[in-house]
């Protein structure tokens, strides 16, 4: 059958489009955001200037969208195998290939206009973050750690965020950039952890299938390295008594997710994933007030 007749008309064609980018979906956006928002903070010293705020909030959701569109494109083959993808626009054809592809490339122009409203610095260090979010969702053919690339990707708006404030990229920014990698990793494989089944079935590979029986250890092993990176980076940017706080907040939502997860149960491991949301706020929360303004 012609899959172009499973294609609605008209507005009708915007909730797949919405569904296509996400943006109907807001926690992915969030796992992007708070780390973008750690590194803005940090390297102002404080509350960042508003424009170059704005342009990394905005940069963030097109990004974002950019790397849903690419990843389901990606997985068009695969995902109509899955339960909890088999009815994305890409899997039952209610978007065509060409269609994601435009999309994608208007996205990434998108981006790459704000971007320009930075500094050159900032713009060149923005193609490596194209090419991240572009090879991320090829990688789960070829490798058991695609949740690392994907960290990559995730974590490049912190360089970028320190390129665009200071001009340079200091040791604090690659210390956040490795805490955010393996905070990624983690939250991800609690992620893969509802699609292991279905993953093992079709041969996808992912951080889950690879640590079988040792992913609770794995996970938990990860989210320690997260929080000691976070407290090194507080000492040697001396932040003060929120932000240790907010890294205790952090750990509570961590020591809260392997109570979700103990008993691998699909629906408590997507619980899990989407608790990251608030282990990402309880962090910014203290850098944030840490940095507060303090006057009179």
């Amino acid at each position: 059958m012609d899959r172009s007749l499973l294609r609605p008309t008209g507005w009708a064609r915007v909730a797949d489009f919405i569904h296509l980018m996400r943006l109907d979906r807001p926690i992915g956006t969030w796992l992007l955001m708070w780390p973008t928002l750690w590194a803005l903070w940090i390297a102002a010293d404080g509350v960042p200037g508003r424009n170059v705020l704005l342009i990394f909030i905005a940069g963030v959701y097109v990004m974002r969208a950019a790397g849903c569109v690419v990843n389901d494109y990606a997985d068009r083959h695969f995902d109509g195998h899955v339960k909890r993808t088999k009815h994305r626009p890409l899997a039952t054809g209610r978007i065509s290939e060409t269609e994601a592809q435009l999309l994608f490339v208007a996205l990434v122009a998108a981006a790459f206009i704000l971007v320009l409203f930075t500094n050159w610095f900032t713009v060149l260090l923005s193609f490596g973050g194209v090419v991240l979010a572009f090879i991320y969702p090829f990688m789960k053919r070829y490798t058991h750690f695609p949740q690392v690339v994907l960290g990559a990707a995730f974590s490049w708006a912190i360089p970028m965020a320190f390129g665009a404030v200071l001009g340079y990229v200091p040791l604090e920014a690659w210390l956040l950039f490795s805490a955010n990698l393996l905070w990624t990793v983690a939250y991800d494989t609690q992620y893969a952890m509802v699609d292991r089944d279905d993953d093992l079935k079709i041969g996808i590979k992912s951080t889950a299938v690879l640590f079988g029986g040792a992913d609770r250890l794995m996970i938990g092993l990860l989210q320690v390295a997260t929080l000691m990176l976070l407290a090194w980076v507080g000492l040697r940017v001396g932040l003060g008594g929120f932000f240790w706080l907010g890294l205790a907040g952090m750990a509570a939502t961590f020591v809260h997710q392997q109570r979700l997860i103990v008993d691998r149960e699909r629906d408590r491991c997507f619980q899990a994933f989407l608790n990251n949301h608030w282990s990402g706020l309880l962090m910014f929360a203290g850098i944030a007030l840490s940095g507060w303004p303090v006057t009179g």
